[in-house]
């Protein structure tokens, strides 16, 4: 087992350099000019020239990809020589609008998006998952097909008409909910927790509606196909009781696809929910990158895009190690 972290652990230093290259690359080396951008809309060529001095773009790209890579390990000098500051660790550089540390821009949006993927992730896993082995347990049943039908219903409506319907209902009109408030980034504030899920009840129940429905699906089908297999039907004809057939046999050998899509999603989430959080005006890395990418602000451009290079990545690799613990022939090959 410890070799086997190790390789995932050296794999995924490895994607995280490559993926830090490839998307340094993509901005620097791209049709769109940072130094422009930096310089704002009323530019004059000497400016722009001053701005590519200013962030280092007068330098050869290796040079400026080591630079930018160091930020992550240490302090580092940034800006024009003689007019230099220094950008304290992680230095992800400085954002062309404000003129702030981008690690701080990050720090500020990372809460708001980890509260809607929590709540999220937990009622679309307990409601995806559980309805889909009632469906199995209920194969071909009243109960089968109910809970079927609403999976596709769910699976074909996008969030922004989920999340448009639910404001529209339980916040204009039966004023049941308030509206998503910015002021409430985590559970650990002065509001408390009550008012922290009652903030992103709304969020989470949008996102809840389109990804258990095909957890429901996933779910159903494979642990139909799990009740088929040899070792089921020997461990009834051993006379154990269904309980136990159900969640510690069956249960165990159908949830691996689950833990897949469950380590997928969750990464991509924490990346940014963009489309949830523009409609919930949640000042997350989605709405943050939205913003940033419509005013041309490449350097926090960048680091979500590297922030969510490296959450999907992260969760393969915990996804394997899971994979590891519940089958061991994982780790064989």
């Amino acid at each position: 087992m410890f070799r086997f972290l190790v390789r995932r652990a050296v794999a995924l230093i490895v994607l995280l350099l490559v993926v830090s290259f490839v998307t340094f690359a993509l901005f620097q080396v791209g049709p769109a000019d940072p130094a422009a951008a930096a310089c704002g809309q009323e530019c004059t060529p000497e400016r722009i020239a001053e701005a590519r001095v200013a962030l280092g773009m007068d330098k050869p790209f290796f040079e400026q990809y080591i630079a930018y890579l160091s930020g992550f390990f240490a302090d580092r000098m940034i800006g024009a020589p003689g007019s230099e500051q220094l950008c304290s660790w992680p230095c992800l550089g400085k954002s062309f609008q404000t003129n702030e540390n981008v690690a701080d821009v990050i720090a500020r949006a990372l809460p708001y998006t980890i509260s809607i993927s929590v709540g999220a992730v937990v009622l679309w896993t307990v409601a995806g998952v559980g309805l889909g082995l009632l469906a199995a347990l209920r194969k071909g049943r009243t109960t089968d097909k109910l809970i079927v039908g609403a999976a596709s219903v769910g699976v074909s409506l996008p969030v922004p008409v989920t999340g448009l319907i639910l404001l529209l209902v339980f916040v204009s009109t039966l004023h049941w909910l308030p509206f998503t408030s910015n002021q409430i980034a985590t559970p650990f504030g002065p509001a408390g927790p009550g008012a922290w899920t009652m903030n992103y009840l709304l969020p989470w129940i949008a996102l809840a509606i389109l990804f258990s429905a095909q957890y429901i699906r996933i779910t159903r089908n494979n642990m139909i196909e799990t009740f088929g297999e040899d070792f089921m039907r020997t461990a009834r004809a051993k006379g154990l009781g269904r309980r136990e057939i159900t969640f510690r046999h069956g249960v165990r050998a159908g949830i691996t696809p689950i833990i897949t899509m469950l380590g997928l999603d969750i990464g991509a989430l924490l990346g940014g929910a963009v489309l949830t959080e523009q409609i919930f005006s949640v000042p997350g890395l989605g709405f943050t990158a939205v913003r940033a990418a419509t005013s041309g602000d490449l350097p926090v451009t960048m680091a979500i895009t590297m922030l969510a290079a490296f959450f999907i990545i992260t969760a393969n690799v915990i996804v394997d190690v899971v994979y590891a613990s519940i089958d061991p022939r994982v780790r064989v090959r």
